[in-house]
């Protein structure tokens, strides 16, 4: 068996799909003591559609609640295991592709199929049974000064960042 090229990073989130996020986060609240992490507010509230990140333990570990409707402005998504990274992890697993590990379209995963999410950077990928799977890194700038900048790579957006600057603009909003 050859051995990996990276190694996969600590639990990160787990995509959840909801009928309505207000009313999960309540009973998740109530019954397991999530609460939401403040830091993510922007993905929750930014935009139509964003995750609510809602944790029990100080935002090691979150739970990600979509809500599933069929006017989702972003890709639809499914439930999935997010995974973070470092830096030095999260540059040297793109500086890898293409190779063996597909996106969740089926295609090869390539290095300019990053996502940039305004606070992080991921990747999603699917393993060969069809299981999907994301990887981040919330070292953002760094990323961005040994990766996106000098690779010129242009990465996947979900919504324009202007939706994200004017957000943290907002009086009493910020950065995290």
């Amino acid at each position: 068996m050859s051995k990996a090229k990276f190694r996969m990073g600590r639990l990160d989130h787990v995509h959840i799909r909801v009928p309505n996020r207000a009313a999960a986060a309540r009973w998740y609240a109530q019954h397991l003591g999530f609460e939401p992490v403040q830091r993510f507010d922007f993905w929750a509230r930014g935009f139509e559609g964003g995750p609510l990140q809602i944790s029990a333990d100080g935002g090691k570990t979150m739970l990600a609640l979509f809500e599933a409707s069929d006017g989702h402005p972003m890709i639809p998504q499914q439930t999935g295991v997010a995974f973070s990274l470092d830096a030095g992890s999260f540059i040297a697993f793109a500086r890898s592709l293409p190779g063996e590990i597909h996106s969740p379209s089926g295609q090869p995963l390539k290095v300019d199929d990053i996502v940039d999410f305004d606070m992080c950077w991921a990747y999603n990928l699917a393993d060969p049974w069809g299981n999907q799977y994301e990887l981040n890194c919330y070292d953002y700038d760094r990323v961005r000064a040994e990766l996106i900048d000098p690779d010129k790579i242009e990465p996947v957006r979900y919504w324009p960042r202007d939706l994200h600057t004017d957000y943290c603009n907002t009086p009493g909003r910020g950065t995290g």
